[in-house]
């Protein structure tokens, strides 16, 4: 909303305040400013002159006239001109020599056409007053020759340009910002709107409203004999220009200033054209309208129509048809000013994506008792300035609505603030904001209910005024604050008017807690060991689509196909819930291979979806009128799926980079595996790695990975089929690990083992076993023969060939004994190795290499 400041002070009786004072206030009461735009202030030099003479110039592509302009000063001027609206005796606004025009345009004396040029004869563009550029401004006869144009035609002015938020929208009008002005400065308030329109003599054209629910108040007045030929006065196409809008013709120009001084959407109708009695309705099947931007609209069965007989000629609210639109020849004008409905005006403007002045007007909500005052304002300035005859008769139809009232205790806008304010401080802010207040509470709150004249006061106040006995007062809101619905939003109010500024900053008390839960505490350790480790963090989104079950191979029973559908998607191509973390950390690499980044290690934390066995296909809708009960929540809960936490990572390309130093390393499934141990390392939990065939992992080259007897996840290279699918790197691996699962299995309180301070004693021993023999089998083994003085055992080669033997492969590990109490002795340290030995060819039939 743009507001002139000139416009601003006729409405307000405002200090000598500058327009950025205003702004600031107006900041201060929470209105949202978005710039103050200055005019005026950089035209120089610009006087009225009288034109004496004009000599037409001949032999030129286009009329060209020199003129002798009288301008105040010893000898008239010499313009070379080529605009021919104008005549000699004519008084227009001429810049001299060394003047400037807005824009910082210079204008100096030249020779021109073979004439010495001394300035020169403005239109109404040049000035900044519009967008006419068609010929010279032409002033009134008995403007004063040689006084300045910009104190003459009030150049010089401020815009206030604020954004207006949906709750204010009585701020679209210079009403709405006067009155808030008025109160922020402590100044008198004039209300254009408060006029009495004279007594009607009958009705103005027939009219009814069919849908009350679209229409609780329709106002119609008519003027005869207006001249359509009339221009509209240069004060009202300076306050349009300035404030936004585009002036047109007098008669939709003054239906545009009612509108932006008082907040009341206007629309004049060309009497002649109209056919039968005017009906308020919604549409109905089938029915269209041509619109004034000339474009045919197929009607919605929600749409608020105004029609007469011949059926609908205007768009409520949001824009007039073309067959009733007022035209260069309309003399007889019925002007239409009414109450709709804020919701279906919303509905209707974005069904059909027309959004205008009007309906940004109507969704915001307003004042309902304009459209008598409005309609009014309106006729008087088509008789003032259009010469038009206002008739005696106007139609009035309404549907009585009862006003809201809200019972609150005094006290209730210092609680929400956490200030105290007095009682005679709330009542007098509330009053002017222009609500009614009372002392006390109707009885029917009394009981914690809403009496039948529409008193609300919330359960909590009512419950807390019947045990308490608080001091009440019942607040009717003003009908140009059709926002203020709630205790809260009064409580805003007063708030607001007495000083965001002035409210104490203080810290919030921080309510006694445990802090971080351990499962909390496992996710961050979990990805800062990641992150140290090379990995990087992404966040997908959790929808995927059966292209993406079908890109990872899953076969048509697995649990991972059933999932959770979405009733509203973002994209019908991925309308579920996502059952694992792998589609969206597999897109992620493609999109990063595809930009140029083929070395990549990538993880992400998240939640998967799996729906419940015997759960129902939706939860149900529950209303907001109160609290759920323990029954209703019980089946919201039973219909939720299950969502466990898990991790993921991806890798492709060189896990250890190459440069310099020598070649790199690349990914590979033994990675993926270590990432996972890696992870239930965080979690203190031994991991079991076993080998495994899963979608959509490589059948020879997956590991499933177990705490305890429960499987958590898997790791490995993933499949051909499911690279080629996703346009994936070769020999891309992947790991998804259950971080519930390593919740559940975590062990108590960690305890820092004792540090032996005697040394260790390390033995290296070289098992051959058959080749498909699974490392972590013999690692296993090793650690249940070695016993107590066993502190680590270390894979540090494999090896297969032909010292192995056909079908076998040789395992090499490093032993650490250590003894808290002494030092030991290699007898000692030999009999630990010969037991762990004897263990593993017990359990794999290991064979000492060598023996």
């Amino acid at each position: 909303m743009r507001v002139p400041l000139s416009w601003l002070r006729e409405l307000v009786d405002l200090p000598a305040v500058t327009a950025h004072e205003v702004a600031d206030k107006l900041t201060a009461a929470g209105l949202k400013l978005e710039s103050v735009t200055s005019y005026g202030d950089d035209i120089k030099n610009v006087v009225v002159g009288e034109v004496l003479e004009v000599e037409e110039l001949a032999g030129f592509k286009k009329p060209i006239r020199h003129c002798r302009v009288e301008v105040g000063e010893a000898t008239p001027r010499e313009i070379v001109c080529g605009a021919t609206n104008f005549v000699a005796g004519d008084r227009v606004p001429v810049v001299l020599p060394g003047g400037v025009l807005p824009g910082g345009f210079e204008v100096g004396a030249r020779k021109t056409y073979g004439r010495l040029s001394e300035g020169m004869i403005c239109s109404e563009r040049e000035l900044g007053l519009g967008d006419d550029h068609d010929g010279i401004m032409v002033l009134p006869a008995d403007t004063p020759i040689g006084t300045d144009v910009v104190e003459l035609l009030g150049l010089r002015d401020d815009v206030i340009e604020l954004e207006i938020t949906p709750d204010i929208g009585y701020a679209l009008s210079v009403r709405g910002v006067a009155r808030e002005a008025a109160t922020a400065f402590g100044v008198d308030f004039h209300d254009p709107a408060a006029v009495e329109p004279p007594q009607a003599q009958g009705i103005a054209w027939p009219a009814s409203i069919a849908d009350p629910t679209a229409c609780d108040r329709f106002v119609l007045r008519e003027v005869t004999g207006f001249d359509p030929d009339t221009t509209s006065p240069l004060w009202m196409r300076v306050r349009l220009t300035r404030s936004g809008m585009r002036p047109v013709s007098l008669a939709v120009d003054i239906t545009n200033y009612v509108m932006l001084e008082l907040g009341q959407p206007l629309h004049a109708f060309d009497r002649s054209k109209l056919t039968g009695g005017i009906v308020v309705r919604r549409a109905l099947p089938g029915e269209k309208l041509e619109t004034l931007d000339h474009v045919v609209r197929t009607l919605q069965p929600e749409d608020i129509l105004i029609t007469d007989e011949s059926g609908p000629i205007s768009m409520a609210g949001t824009m007039g048809g073309l067959h009733t639109e007022i035209s260069a020849a309309s003399t007889d004008i019925v002007i239409e000013a009414a109450h709709f409905s804020a919701t279906g005006t919303s509905r209707e403007s974005r069904k059909h994506s027309l959004v205008s002045e009007a309906s940004k007007r109507f969704e915001r909500g307003v004042d309902r008792e304009l459209p008598l005052a409005a309609s009014w304002r309106a006729v008087q300035l088509m008789v003032e300035l259009g010469g038009a005859t206002a008739a005696p008769g106007v139609t009035h139809v309404e549907v009585e609505v009862e006003p809201a009232r809200i019972a609150i205790p005094v006290d209730h806008p210092g609680n929400v603030a956490g200030v105290s304010y007095s009682r005679e401080t709330v009542i007098r802010r509330l009053e002017q904001v222009g609500c009614t207040v009372v002392d006390g509470a109707f009885p029917a709150l009394r009981k914690g209910g809403v009496d039948p004249t529409g008193v609300v006061s919330g359960g909590a106040l009512a419950a807390r005024l019947a045990v308490t006995g608080d001091d009440m007062i019942t607040v009717t809101p003003p009908s140009w604050r059709p926002d203020l619905t709630d205790p809260n939003d009064l409580a805003e109010e007063v708030i607001r008017l007495e000083g965001y500024e002035n409210l104490p900053s203080m810290l919030p008390k921080a309510p006694a807690g445990a802090g971080l839960t351990e499962g909390q505490r496992l996710r961050r350790r979990v990805g800062r060991a990641l992150a140290a480790a090379g990995y990087v963090e992404v966040l997908a989104y959790p929808f995927v689509g059966e292209r993406d079950f079908d890109n990872l191979q899953l076969p048509a029973g697995d649990a991972r196909r059933r999932a959770v559908r979405l009733a509203n998607p973002l994209s019908e191509d991925e309308p579920l819930m996502r059952t694992t973390l792998l589609p969206g950390l597999l897109k992620t690499l493609v999109r990063n291979v595809g930009r140029g980044f083929g070395d990549m290690a990538l993880f992400e934390s998240g939640l998967v979806y799996r729906p419940r066995d015997g759960a129902p296909a939706s939860a149900p809708v529950l209303g907001v009128d109160r609290r759920p009960s323990e029954e209703e929540l019980a089946s919201v809960a039973a219909a939720l799926p299950r969502q466990p936490q898990r991790v993921a990572v991806v890798l492709a390309g060189e896990f250890e980079r190459s440069g310099w130093w020598g070649s790199g390393r690349a990914a590979n499934w033994a990675d993926a595996v270590q990432a996972a141990r890696l992870v239930a390392g965080e979690a203190r939990v031994e991991l079991g790695v076993t080998a495994d065939q899963h979608e959509p992992w490589h059948p020879g080259r997956c590991a499933a990975l177990y705490v305890g007897d429960t499987l958590a996840g898997h790791a490995g290279e993933l499949h051909p089929r499911v690279i080629e699918a996703y346009g994936l790197p070769p020999r891309t691996c992947a790991m998804e690990l259950e971080l519930t699962v390593l919740e559940t299995a975590m062990p108590g309180p960690a305890e820092a083992p004792p540090v032996s301070g005697y040394p260790v004693a390390t033995q290296d021993v070289a098992l051959i076993v058959p080749v498909w023999t699974p490392v972590a089998d013999v690692e296993a083994a090793l650690r249940d023969g070695a016993g107590e003085l066993l502190e680590s055992v270390r894979l540090f080669d494999v090896y297969t060939g032909a010292q192995a033997g056909e079908g076998n492969k040789s395992l090499a590990y490093t032993l650490r004994f250590r003894a808290a109490d002494r030092t030991l002795t290699a007898e000692e340290t030999t009999a630990a190795r010969d037991a762990a030995v004897a263990v593993a060819a017990d359990r794999v039939g290991a064979q000492l290499r060598g023996a």
